[in-house]
């Protein structure tokens, strides 16, 4: 496992083989398979931990939106990109490897749960716009993540993909959150 980390902190997650985490772990090639069927299945394991820390994360931000919904939505989004900035290999390998949930019950488990802390906060965020026209909470949960995933994948990476911005990535974010609560009717009185 920390050698799959360390090789995608150096070469990406689609940079190396198996028999590379092997030598780097100072094992011999056939050993990995005792545990894994391939280099796809490490990967899968890889990601199936990343989203466990991740939701992790997510969950103690969002403190199930205490002590207000808008204070904690803005902590669930900071820590969204500390995270990726924290765990570049972890976010690599759980967005960047290209590796299906269906192939594994227990790494869809783990990316539904990181989700599920999301669409929770929207639903939450959702109840406090106006009732006529109040758009599905899954589909701001689906937008915001969006965004938060664009900018932490282009500006808040703690690995060399990250580029370079004026501003840090959380105003970058908290702007365009509050750009979109407001189109969607969220005003300041309900903030």
């Amino acid at each position: 496992m920390r050698a799959a980390l360390e090789l995608i902190a150096q070469k990406g997650p689609a940079g190396f083989t198996f028999a590379d985490a092997a030598r780097w772990a100072g094992v011999s090639p056939a050993a990995p398979y005792r545990h894994f069927r391939g280099r796809d299945e490490l990967l899968a394991d890889v990601a199936r931990r990343g989203f466990e820390q991740f939701t992790l994360a997510l969950a103690k931000a969002w403190d199930d939106g205490r002590p207000d919904v808008m204070a904690a939505f803005d902590r669930l989004g900071r820590s969204y990109l500390d995270f990726a900035k924290r765990e570049p290999s972890y976010y690599s390998a759980m967005f960047e490897a290209g590796v299906s949930l269906d192939t594994d019950p227990q790494l869809r488990t783990a990316s539904e749960a990181a989700f599920a802390v999301l669409r929770a906060a929207a639903e939450k965020l959702v109840a406090l716009m106006p009732a006529k026209g109040r758009p599905p909470a899954l589909m701001v949960a689906l937008h915001v993540w969006s965004m938060t995933h664009g900018i932490a994948s282009l500006f808040a990476r703690g690995d060399a993909a990250r580029r370079a911005l004026p501003m840090p990535p959380e105003e970058l974010l908290e702007a365009a959150v509050l750009i979109y609560l407001r189109g969607l009717g969220l005003d300041s009185a309900a903030r």
